[in-house]
C-alpha cells in the first residue's frame, strides 16, 4: 500500500470513528444535540466569528473563474474548479480542477478538462464528487487515479440542465442543484424547469423543481437538514431529511439575494456566498444572521479546510468580459469553529 493510500485509510477510519460519536454542539444562538456525520470534533462551540464584519485575505488571484472549493484531508490540500469562457459551437465552458497546497503556497492543475463546477470530497476520502456541466451530469473522480465515473446522467431519460453544486451524506447519497447557467447552447430537456436532485445507489430522485435557479446546497452536521439557495428567488430554503435520505416539505430559512455556494460549520451555522455583493453571510441554525465576511467582488463558494478545519476558503472575483479576462482569487480567513470541507 502506498503512503498516500495509507493516509486515506487513516482519514477514512478517523471519519468513521467521529461519525460513531454522539456529541453536543452549540451554535451561535444556543445548543442542539447532534451526532455529526462527518469530520467534526465534539463541542461545545461558541460564536464562530471573531467579529460581526470580517474581511478575508487574498491568497492569489488572476484565475478566470473559481468555484467549488473542497478540502482533501489526506493530502492537506484544497481542490477547486477554474472555469473558462465558453468555447465551441455549443459555447460550453471548459474547466480544470486545481490543487492548492497551503504548506507551499502552490497551485497546480490536478485534473485537466474536468468539466466541473461544484466539488465535494466523498465521505471515505477516496474521490471527489463533481457537478460536471460539460456532460450535464454528476461525476466522481478517483483521487488516486484521477479517473472519471458517472454517478447520474439523466432523470427519467432527460438530460439535466447544468449541475452546479453538490453535497454528500454519510451513507453516500449525493444532493445537487441543477440551474441552467452552464447549459449554454444545448437544448433544454427539463421543460424550462431548474431543480434539486438526490442520487442514492444510482437512483435519481427529484426533490424540487419549483425553485428558479437553485444554486448552493449544504447538509447540516447531523444530516437532518438540507439547505438550498435560490439564486433567482432571494431565499435560502431548508428541507427536513429523513433516515433514508428522502426529504420533507420545504420551508423558508432566510432571505438573501444572489445566493451561490455555501457550507456549514460543526455547530450547524450556515455560510452562504452571494455573487451579487462579494460576501459570505453567516446564519445560526435558527436563521439569525451572525455577521458577514467580505472577499472579492463576486463571491461564488466557500469551504472549510486546514489541519483543524477552522480556515474558511472563499472563491471570489470579477467575471470575464471575453477572452478569459476574468480575475478571480482564492481568499481565506481563520474562524472560531471548525467546519465542513465542502
Amino acid at each position: 500500500m502506498s503512503i498516500r493510500a495509507k493516509q486515506r485509510t487513516i482519514v477514512a477510519t478517523t471519519i468513521l470513528a467521529m461519525t460513531a460519536l454522539s456529541v453536543t454542539v452549540l451554535g451561535g444562538t444556543g445548543a442542539s444535540a447532534a451526532a455529526p456525520e462527518g469530520p467534526c470534533p465534539g463541542g461545545p462551540f461558541g460564536n464562530p466569528l471573531p467579529s460581526p464584519n470580517l474581511t478575508a485575505t487574498k491568497i492569489k488571484d488572476r484565475f478566470n473563474f473559481l468555484e467549488g472549493p473542497t478540502w482533501d484531508a489526506a493530502t492537506q490540500t484544497l481542490l477547486l474548479s477554474n472555469m473558462y469562457d465558453g468555447a465551441g459551437p455549443q459555447n460550453v465552458q471548459p474547466s480544470d480542477i486545481l490543487r492548492y497546497t497551503p504548506a507551499t503556497g502552490t497551485f497546480t492543475t490536478f485534473i485537466k478538462n474536468a468539466g466541473s463546477n461544484g466539488l465535494a470530497i466523498s465521505r471515505d476520502g477516496t474521490s471527489v464528487v463533481a457537478a460536471t456541466h460539460d456532460q450535464r451530469s454528476l461525476s466522481s473522480y478517483n483521487l488516486a487515479t484521477r479517473q472519471r465515473a458517472t454517478i447520474a446522467a439523466t432523470y427519467q431519460g432527460r438530460m439535466f440542465n447544468s449541475p452546479n453544486d453538490v453535497t454528500t451524506a454519510a451513507n453516500g447519497t449525493a444532493y445537487f442543484t441543477d440551474p441552467n447557467f452552464q447549459r449554454a447552447n444545448r437544448p433544454d430537456q427539463m421543460s424550462g424547469k431548474t431543480g434539486v436532485f438526490r442520487v442514492t445507489n444510482g437512483v435519481v430522485t427529484l426533490i424540487d423543481d419549483t425553485i428558479r435557479q437553485p444554486n448552493g446546497i449544504e447538509l447540516s452536521p447531523d444530516g437532518r437538514t438540507l439547505y438550498v439557495g435560490g439564486n433567482a428567488t432571494g431565499k435560502i430554503y431548508k428541507y427536513p431529511v429523513n433516515a433514508d435520505g428522502s426529504t420533507g416539505p420545504r420551508s423558508d430559512f432566510a432571505s438573501l439575494n444572489g445566493t451561490d455556494g455555501g457550507t456549514v460549520d460543526c455547530a450547524g451555522n450556515l455560510y452562504q456566498a452571494t455573487y451579487d455583493d462579494g460576501k459570505v453571510y453567516v446564519f445560526s441554525p435558527s436563521g439569525r444572521q451572525l455577521g458577514t465576511i467580505s472577499a472579492g467582488r463576486h463571491t461564488t463558494n466557500v469551504a472549510f479546510g486546514g489541519p483543524d478545519r477552522t480556515t474558511l476558503y472563499i472563491t471570489s472575483g470579477t467575471a470575464s468580459t471575453g477572452g478569459n479576462t476574468g480575475n478571480f482569487g482564492l481568499y481565506s480567513i481563520r474562524l472560531n469553529v471548525p467546519g465542513w470541507p465542502y
